[in-house]
């Protein structure tokens, strides 16, 4: 069996570093890609088939957002709890997700979108990993847009996951307990270097976060759309994008 391939390692922004962006729209959008199922049902049709043109609406979200603006986007496709659905459901998304892997990476690179992911990988199948693995190695050049996708993603799963990494690093001695501050925790994140969402979407009508980037998204804005998400267009986004810029980000102060 081959090794598996390298990850490249993500840089960290500089601390008060100004990143540019577009005026008054976001520059991290992160969305909870929820409904696929329930629009299938709706139509008599399999939960998978909704699964699949879900995938289809990710290729255009993720091919609209560099003109609208949008420099990171991260999307959540399959949470740590999602294991308790069927197994056929399962396998089916498995499925769904390395075909996408496979199929998307040519396009990908052409646009310039770097891909990577976030969540626990080892419960994953080897091929899966392997599809996984390979497309953030060859993708690590581009810079249009930034895709990171959660796969058996957590947000309680990843702060216990840092919280033993930040241990190890004391234990090692590479970092001393006095700093142990929320820089150095974010930086055992799977986001580490990653700027945090200025926005959070849930589609589908529900309005819950739903264990999505707690850490992260402290202080993002949410907007919860009762449309699911193979109806979610671009043109959906553009809307959002656009009350966004209307909104008054005080971070806690007056």
């Amino acid at each position: 069996m081959a090794e598996p391939l390298p990850r490249p390692e993500l840089a960290a922004p500089a601390p008060g570093a100004v990143i540019p962006g577009t005026p008054g729209r976001p520059r991290h959008v992160a969305i909870i890609m929820d409904g696929n199922g329930r629009w299938a049902t709706n139509r008599g049709w399999p939960r998978l088939v909704g699964h699949r043109k879900g995938a289809e609406r990710v290729k255009q979200i993720v091919s609209a957002c560099p003109d609208m603006g949008v420099d990171w986007l991260t999307l959540y496709a399959f949470s740590t709890e999602n294991w308790k659905r069927t197994t056929e459901e399962v396998l089916g998304l498995m499925g769904i997700f390395a075909r996408y892997i496979e199929r998307e990476a040519g396009r990908m690179s052409a646009e310039g979108v770097r891909m990577r992911f976030i969540g626990e990988r080892e419960k994953l199948n080897p091929k899966l990993r392997g599809l996984m693995d390979k497309i953030e190695i060859t993708t690590s050049g581009n810079t249009r847009l930034n895709l990171t996708v959660g796969i058996n993603y957590g947000g309680r799963d990843e702060i216990v996951r840092a919280a033993v990494r930040m241990a190890e690093k004391v234990r090692r001695g590479e970092l001393g307990q006095d700093q142990c501050d929320s820089a150095a925790f974010a930086g055992c994140l799977d986001t580490a270097g990653h700027p945090d969402p200025d926005l959070v979407i849930r589609t589908s009508g529900e309005t819950r976060v739903s264990n999505f980037l707690p850490w992260q998204a402290a202080y993002a804005e949410y907007e919860f759309t009762p449309t699911l998400w193979p109806d979610f267009s671009p043109a959906h986004l553009a809307e959002i994008l656009d009350r966004f810029g209307n909104r008054d980000r005080r971070f806690g102060g007056v």
